[in-house]
């Protein structure tokens, strides 16, 4: 077997290895089907038990009540983008949101060019997007609230999610859903792409609360309807297969293996602060995000220059660590550190940067 690297990729990211060698286990062969997960009808008994099971575990891992369905929708989140205010926004209604960098910008350009009445209550466009709004008031009459939990491309994170009042809030988690407890009470809608923290990409898990439903029109695309999805079990068409799959035994390994989120959250915490350490201590690494916004999830920093940096990747990758370079848009470095990167991983990049430091600095 080929030695595997330490992988910080922003996604499609990290999966944990007890799942790729079940997925190995598994392949050609699902439980005695005699074909591949990616061969079986997705109408057939197997996979309707995969698709229950993935909801199931789901619901039980944030304790949702009835009053929400699970959903998996083909498109990732960029999609979620234009059937949030396709199907949520309602007639006459204006629609709220927050905006903390790419993503937010994304959906807040969705929603406009569906001719939607969008009022950006809050932006940190002042500081580059390097923290988290604190100050807004939204719309009493606003149909929903919407806002990116966690910034992949500026190293931001939502300590505390907004308060809206009655409004619902509709969040993209694509990047730490399931790292961490939160209250779903307040939520409308929830969606993430899952090639970030909880499988492969293909599709977005989405939650809705069942009164949402009641304002999609009728007159939209049916493959634009979450109500097609909610009334299908997520089967309207042939779904992801594979992904689905996938996505459960991540879900089996963050329920059975971690033993739930609070558990999850608190390895999070630790990997997060070893990295931060290293980078508040030293003179040579220099954080993007301001300390009272950082990701648990998406490490971003700055080293002297740019050429500095472009060595700084370049040695990680010869000592076996990917996915470090900065985004395109931004430049610099990240370390996306999801729920599957281990703690190994974390302890060796620590050292990594350390003696890269001893050695350039």
């Amino acid at each position: 077997m080929s030695k595997r690297i330490h992988n910080f990729n922003a996604g499609p990211a990290a999966l944990p290895l007890q799942v790729l060698e079940q997925i190995k286990e598994e392949f050609l062969d699902y439980k005695g089907t005699g074909m591949s997960i990616t061969e079986i009808s997705h109408r057939s008994k197997p996979f309707e038990e995969i698709v229950n099971s993935a909801v199931d575990r789901t619901r039980r891992i944030l304790g949702l009540g009835e009053e929400f369905q699970v959903l998996f929708i083909q498109g990732g989140a960029s999609l979620q983008f234009t059937m949030v205010p396709m199907n949520l926004a309602g007639t006459g209604k204006r629609v709220d949101y927050i905006n903390t960098g790419t993503w937010s910008t994304k959906a807040i350009k969705e929603a406009k060019l569906l001719g939607k009445e969008v009022r950006v209550i809050a932006s940190s466009e002042d500081k580059n997007f390097s923290y988290i709004p604190r100050k807004y008031e939204v719309s009493k009459d606003a149909a929903y609230l919407h806002f990116t939990s966690n910034n992949t491309i500026k190293g931001t994170q939502w300590a505390e999610f907004p308060r809206s009042g009655n409004v619902p809030l509709v969040s993209d988690m694509s990047s730490d859903f399931l790292s961490r407890p939160f209250d779903t009470k307040p939520f409308g809608l929830i969606y993430a792409g899952a090639q970030k923290n909880i499988g492969p990409a293909g599709i977005a898990l989405v939650i809705i609360r069942r009164d949402m439903l009641e304002r999609v029109p009728s007159a939209i695309p049916s493959m634009l309807s979450y109500k097609s999805f909610a009334d299908s079990n997520s089967l309207y068409n042939t779904p992801s297969c594979f992904t689905i799959y996938a996505i459960g035994l991540v879900l089996k390994w963050l329920e059975e293996t971690i033993g739930g989120l609070k558990a999850m959250e608190a390895i999070n915490r630790e990997k997060a602060k070893l990295v931060y350490d290293v980078i508040d201590r030293s003179g040579f690494y220099r954080g993007t995000a301001e300390k009272d916004s950082r990701s648990l999830m998406n490490i971003t920093f700055r080293l002297q220059n740019e050429e500095m940096e472009a060595r700084f990747i370049s040695e990680a990758q010869k000592a076996g660590f990917g996915g470090l370079k900065g985004h395109r848009s931004v430049g610099g470095c990240r370390a996306s550190i999801y729920n599957a990167v281990t703690m190994d991983s974390i302890k060796s990049l620590v050292q990594f940067m350390s003696d890269f430091e001893a050695k350039a600095g």
